[in-house]
C-alpha cells in the first residue's frame, strides 16, 4: 500500500535572537490544508525553525510520504547533508568536537522522520513562494500573542 503524501511547509522566526519567537507550518494533504504556529518567550531563531517541522510532523496519524519545504539552511543541511548522522556517530559532537546546540530537538526531529518517509527541500525565504511567506507571517504573528 501507498503511503499518503504529505507537503509540509514551516518558517520560524525571532525578534532579537534570542529573543521571543514564533513558528508556522501549513500541512497540505490532498485537497485538505491546515496552519498551525505557535512562540515561545525567549528562543532563538533556529529552535523556531525546527520546532515547525517537529510540530507539523507530530500533526500526522499515519505513516506518510512527506515533503517539508523550509527555508531554513540549518534544518534541510542538517539532513541532506548527513550532519546529524555524523552527529550522533560522533555522541552528537560536531567535527571540531564542540557539543551540538539544541541536541533535544535533533534527536526528537529525527526520531519523527523515522516515523515516515521525509524529503527536506530547501526553499527561499522572503520571495514569491506563497506558503513560504504565509509560514512567516503566521510565525511573526505567534511572536505578537506571546
Amino acid at each position: 500500500m501507498d503511503k499518503e503524501k504529505v507537503i509540509i511547509y514551516t518558517d520560524g522566526a525571532c525578534s532579537g535572537n534570542p529573543g521571543p519567537g514564533g513558528w508556522g507550518a501549513i500541512l497540505m494533504y490532498k485537497e485538505a490544508r491546515k496552519e498551525i504556529s505557535g512562540g515561545i518567550k525567549e528562543t532563538t531563531n533556529n529552535i523556531m525553525e525546527m520546532t515547525a517541522v517537529i510540530e507539523a510532523l507530530k500533526c500526522l496519524k499515519v505513516e506518510s510520504e512527506v515533503e517539508v519545504y523550509s527555508d531554513s539552511a540549518y534544518t534541510v543541511d542538517t539532513f541532506n547533508k548527513g550532519w546529524i548522522y555524523n552527529w550522533m556517530k560522533k555522541g552528537w559532537k560536531k567535527a571540531n568536537g564542540d557539543p551540538v546546540k539544541n541536541k533535544e530537538l535533533w534527536i526528537e526531529l529525527y526520531e519523527l522522520t523515522q516515523k515516515h518517509k521525509v524529503k527536506f527541500i530547501k526553499v527561499k525565504g522572503h520571495a514569491d513562494n506563497e506558503f513560504n511567506n504565509r509560514c512567516d507571517e503566521m510565525a511573526r504573528n505567534a511572536i505578537e500573542t506571546i
